[in-house]
Parts: C-alpha cells; structure tokens; sequence
C-alpha cells in the first residue's frame, strides 16, 4: 500500500514533551495511510530511549538515531531522505496534534489526490495543504491562529497561487503549518538551514514555487508557546543565521525568477524579521547588536529588488537608517517610539539626532547591571503618552496612591527636561535613558502607563504592569485592525501581543470598552471595570472649581465656550489634515462665542495660525495646554468627529456636536465599533452651515446625550482611580 503522508519529527532535548507529541500522531487508527519518521538529533537526555520504545511497539515509527548533533534543519533533511509519503509533514517534538487532526488531514490529501490534472496546473492536487493551528501557553492557555482571518474566505480555500493571493506572505512562515507534496519539495532544489530559522529557506521558495496551494481551516496543530529553549526567548550569536537563510531564499527566487512585487514583499518581510531580531531585548548579545545591525545593511544592499522604494512613514526612516547602517540614529528612533520630527526632514536630521543618541550598548550594559539588583517593593514608574510628561489616567492613579497607599514612591518618566520642568511642583521623575531612568526600570515594583513601555525594558519576575491606555474606542484597535489594511499599515500584530503578554492589569473605562478590548488585546491580564481614573476630576466638578477654570482661561462670562478637538487622521506622511475652516466658523458664530481649538497631540505645534476677525468668536489654540481636563471643565459645548474625548466630556452632561464629514471613509478604513450617526451622543453635521447651526440651537439633543451616557458612564462616579489603586497597590490600612 502507498503511503499518503510521511511525518518527520526532529527530535532534541524534549523528553518532558515527547511522549504526549508521539501519542497524539500515533494514538488514531492502523489504517497504513501515514508513517512516521522520528530523528534522534544526538539528543542529550532519554529522548532516544522514549523513541525505541514506542518504535518496539508500534510498526509505523521509525526511528533514525544521528551520530552527530545536526540541528534542527540537519534532522528534518535526514527524514526527509528516509520518507516515502506522497506528502510529507514536518512536525516540530514539543508540539503536539489536536485529536481527529491526522484523520482530517489525510482525508484531505487523498481528495487533492483524486484530482486529475498535471502538477503545476489549477486542476493539479495540491503542492501545499496548510492547516490552521492554536497556539499554547505554559498555562495551558490557548489563542486561536492569529493569521486564520487573513486565509478564511480567500482563494486558497478552494485552492490557488501566491502570486493569485500575495497575502498569504502575512502569516507564518515556519514549516510546521504546511504539508508539502514530496515530488514538488525535492524538486526546487532548496534545503533546510544550519542553525536559528532554518525552515525560511523552504518555505519562501516553496509557497512562490507552488502550482496550487490549499488552505484547510481547521486547527490541526497545537503550538508550544513560552517555552524555555525557545529561540524566540533565547540570547544566543545564532540570531545572526538568519543572513545566511536569506541569501539561500534570494538564490531560490533568482532561480525561480521571481522579480516584481512578489520579490518585494520578500526582501520587505526579511529586513522587518532582522530589525525585530535587533529591537527584541535579550535576543541579540550585547557584544554582537553593533555587527548584527551591519548585516541588516550588507543585507540591505545585496538583495535589495531594483527598483525598489522605501515605504513611507516610520517604517520607511527605519529601512533607510539600516540600509546606510546608522545604527545610533535607529536607537534614537527606536527610544522614542515615535518619528521625531527633525528626522522628518529627511537625511540631513540623521547628524543631529546621532549626536543627541546615547550609546546604545552601554544602556544596555548599565540596564543589565541594575536588573541584577533585587526588586524595589516600594517603587513605582509611571508615564503617559511616550514619555511626553504628566498627564491621563496614570497621574489620577499616581495621585490617589500617594493618598492611599504611601508607602509606594512614585516616580515619572519623561523624555526631555523641558518636560521635567513642567510637572508639578514635588513631583519625582527621571529623565528616558540616564542613568536614574535605567535603574528605576530594571528595579521597579509597579509600572502604569497609558500607552506600552519600550520592549528594550524587560518585564522581570514579580512586577506588576498596569495598563490604563487613554480612550474609549469608537474606532477598531488592537488586534481587530488586521482586517483594516489602510490603517494597520506599519502594524505588527506580533510585537503588539507581546507587548500584550507583559500586562497583568488593564483598566476599562466602560462596559462597551472591555467587550471590545478583550478581544482586541488578546492576554492573561485582569480587566479591570473600574472607570477612568482621569474622569473622576469631571464626574466631581464644582460651579467653582469650573468658574475658576473659565477665568484662567480668560473666558468672560456669559460667553459659549466651544472646544474644538478632532482626532488624528493620517494624510500618507502624518502631517495634520484639517476638515474644519475654523476662521470660517468663527464668522458664523459670532462674538458671542470663543473657539478653543485642539489638535490631537500627534499634531501638538502645527497646528494652522489662527486669527479672530472684528465681529466674530475669538479663535485660541489650545493644543499645549497641559491637561485637557482644564478645557473639559471650562468648555460649554464640545465638538469633535472621533475623538474619545466625546466620551469623557459625555460625564458633564453638557452638549456634545459631531462633525465628521469624512465619516463613511473613516469607517471604511478605519473601521469602527458602532455607528456613531445611529447612537450619537448630540447633534450630528456633516456641513460647516449645519454645524454652526446646532451651536446656535444651543441645548436641543439631551435625550441622545442620555442614551449616550447611560451607555457610556455607567462607571463614572468619581472613585475610578481609589478602585484601581486598593486592587493594585498596598493601601494602607487607615486610608
């Protein structure tokens, strides 16, 4: 009988997991359908001992026992030799098979196998069958496939091409997932690598090579996540072998010859995989960062497709500081999370920002050091908006611990002195990447943040991060944006899940923000339905305490104060697009009315110049007021098309104006969680003319603001932040 599928299994220090992977291959029916081909890699424990006695007992194992150690490509190659399937399956030994996988499987390829076309053709069987999988942690713990949405609904189901469906290149690229016809693997003349990553160097080629690729959707494979040993875990020089598995993927496409855009997406997908080698802390060794990132560059320029473009947009800068291995103007880059915006001047910026850069390796050298200091039990960091100064949720929390649980010293992180300058008075801080910075990191206690720290900070046993993020969602975050290219661009989801993993707290601000966040940031944290902290200041206003705001603002009495805020949109390089004519308005208006006016803080200083003509509202930019609380309080109406601010402001109970002109693209490409023109939370203008005409109306919709309200402030009662604060903190006992 012919066997349909011949399974490999390297095998190499997994004796504590060996035996539930062999069970679940070899646990199914003696139908003669499939064999399997375990290679003792040399291992170093009863590895090969476990194998004999499961081949002693079952005819369908063999069992190759290597004399010297090949590694895990080495070992796939040896099995590869000794298979006789028609198909052929590579299954990594710490894994293991969902029950009814194999039987799925095999059924399968023997309905590829009944098709009567020539290999190559639509009507072919299949050169490739991949399968979805579920991803396990040591908690036993499970997340579906996070690339399943990517292949649901596409071509591949019924069967096609790469170059029919490029997008496949999103997901995975291991081996483990793909089940290859075995004529169609030997003949393209590719072979698995020596060392980390060895699997690239076939499945690039293969997937560009096949004729006709199908895409199974069912979870057939169960993958071991966060297990020790695991490469993506593991500092080791042997990162650097990546370099050598992408010259052997570029020698396959140029003799495939693949050019185009295909070629494209490949070099593109080896230069992200190496720079995120590079940023992952603890992967790279500190004595080899400076080499490895000179080989992004080699690389750079020897596979580099003609013609090519760089993308725009951070990513873009960051592809270009590697190709001209500038490495300290990367680090710069990469500290602070965001475009800087000298360096988006282009080229000329790079001196500048070099000369401002610390020298990475010995941040990393200094932070290692304090890492080996034991944990301050006492000590708690906190930041806000990458560092930009004290602000949010996490300075609501930070104050309402100083009253409750004292004995925790609190200290702010922020990027620049002129920040520093600007907290309040007593406020303790260290400034990013100085010696004060980099001990506090590595000896904390407690983190809260409303955006993530950087991933070169390593979460260390026993902390406690508490993620507060800065809105609730009316447009798609998270994970959900996978099926949002236009504004996922740049995203990379698996960086964001491991950002993820480090949370152990996430605050919730509604009802409606933790449906949707639990699925959009996929964890292991406690969602805490709390309310926002940075609400408790609007939820307890007094007619003083706002009267008093109005004054600072110089707001004469009797004046409708209107707050302007929109929300950041992305014009292809960043740059600020506005939608309102605000000086227009302000004719429409009149003098009884001030426009404070309020960029989202991605936009903070370029804002257009705003000017008041004779006989209409004042116009004032208030995009750097330090918290926009202070406006909240002070503004009698808020107008504004996405911005979360609706939903803050929302807990006055005071008049809320939608102005969203774009709101059918927005929702096309943003994507959004609810119909705002539906369940708004006021009047809703998609004209200049109509929106100055509900701010004349004055008060007209309070029976939406109640629905809005009641959907969206249940929480906001004021205790937000004690909430937080008596679940995360030690609180004393009399507070």
């Amino acid at each position: 009988m012919t066997v349909l599928l011949s399974i490999v299994l390297p095998v190499h220090g997994v004796e504590r997991f060996l035996a539930r992977c062999l069970d679940s291959i070899l646990g199914g029916p003696d139908d003669g359908r499939f064999e399997l081909i375990a290679v003792d890699d040399r291992s170093p424990d009863r590895c090969g001992e476990i194998l004999d006695g499961y081949a002693a007992a079952d005819h369908r194992l063999r069992v190759l026992h290597l004399a010297e150690n090949q590694g895990l490509g080495g070992a796939r190659e040896a099995g590869l030799a000794q298979a006789r399937g028609t198909y052929v399956w590579f299954v990594d030994s710490d894994d293991w098979l969902p029950e009814g996988s194999l039987d799925a499987i095999t059924a399968e390829l023997e309905r590829e196998l009944a098709r009567e076309g020539a290999p190559g053709t639509a009507d072919a069987p299949a050169d490739i069958l991949l399968t979805g999988f579920t991803h396990v942690y040591p908690d036993d713990s499970t997340e579906p496939n996070p690339w399943r949405h990517v292949l649901t609904g596409s071509p591949l189901v019924e069967g096609g091409t790469l170059r029919e469906y490029p997008a496949l290149f999103r997901t995975v690229m291991s081996v483990w997932n793909k089940v290859f016809r075995r004529e169609f693997l030997l003949g393209l003349g590719v072979s698995f690598g020596r060392g980390f990553y060895e699997d690239i160097s076939v499945t690039y080629p293969a997937l560009l090579a096949a004729g006709r690729i199908r895409y199974l959707d069912r979870s057939c494979y169960n993958y071991r996540r966060g297990r020790p040993g695991a490469i993506t875990s593991t500092a080791s020089p042997k990162h650097a072998d990546a370099f050598a598995q992408y010259d052997a993927i570029f020698a396959a496409l140029d003799r495939q010859g693949v050019e185009g855009s295909l070629r494209t997406l490949v070099f593109e997908r080896t230069v992200k995989q190496a720079l995120t080698v590079y940023d992952s802390p603890g992967l790279v060794p500190v004595a080899l960062r400076k080499d490895f990132f000179r080989r992004i560059g080699v690389h750079f320029a020897r596979h580099r497709p003609a013609g090519y473009h760089f993308p725009g947009g951070v990513d873009g800068l960051r592809y270009r500081l590697a190709a001209r291995g500038s490495r300290l103007a990367y680090e710069e880059l990469r500290r602070t999370g965001r475009l800087p915006r000298d360096l988006k001047r282009g080229a000329r910026a790079v001196a500048p920002a070099v000369r401002r850069g610390v020298r990475s390796g010995a941040r990393f050298t200094a932070y290692n050091a304090f890492r080996r200091l034991p944990l301050d039990e006492h000590l708690a960091v906190y930041a806000a908006y990458w560092h930009r100064g004290y602000a949010c949720n996490p300075a609501a929390i930070y104050e309402k611990a100083r009253e409750l649980a004292p004995r925790i010293r609190g200290v702010w992180a922020v990027e620049t002195g002129e920040q520093a300058a600007g907290l309040p008075a007593g406020v303790p801080y260290v400034i990013v990447n100085t010696p004060g910075y980099l001990k506090a990191m590595a000896t904390a206690k407690y983190f809260v943040n409303n955006v993530n720290f950087p991933r070169t900070m390593v979460k260390r046993s026993g902390t406690v991060h508490v993620q507060t993020q800065h809105g609730t969602p009316l447009k798609m975050m998270g994970m959900d944006l996978r099926d949002h290219p236009v504004a996922a661009r740049g995203m990379d989801f698996d960086r964001l899940l491991e950002a993820v993993g480090r949370w152990d707290y996430l605050v919730s601000p509604n009802p409606h923000t933790s449906e949707h966040f639990a699925r959009a940031y996929p964890g292991h944290y406690e969602m805490l339905d709390t309310g926002y902290p940075r609400n408790d200041r609007l939820a307890a206003a007094t007619p003083a305490e706002v009267a008093a705001m109005r004054a600072r603002l110089g707001l004469p009495e009797g004046r409708t104060a209107v707050l302007y805020a929109p929300t950041h949109r992305d014009g292809g390089d960043g740059a600020f697009v506005p939608l309102l004519d605000v000086p227009e308005l302000a004719r429409k208006l009149g003098p009884g009315f001030t426009l404070l006016v309020r960029a989202h803080y991605f936009h903070a200083g370029v804002m257009p110049h705003l000017t008041a003509e004779a006989g209409a509202a004042a116009v004032v930019d208030v995009s750097d007021h330090p918290a926009v609380e202070d406006l909240c309080l002070a503004a009698d109406v808020l107008v504004t098309d996405y911005s979360s601010m609706m939903f803050d402001y929302a807990v006055l109970d005071r008049p809320i104006v939608v102005f969203a002109p774009d709101w059918e693209e927005y929702r096309r490409d943003r994507g959004v969680y609810f119909d705002l023109f539906a369940e708004p939370p006021g009047a809703v203008t998609v004209d200049a003319d109509a929106l100055a005409g509900a701010l004349l109306a004055g008060d007209t919709e309070s029976a939406a603001r109640a629905k809005f309200r009641e959907r969206f402030c249940p929480w906001d009662d004021g205790g937000a932040a004690e909430r937080v604060v008596r679940r995360v903190f030690p609180v004393d006992p009399t507070g």
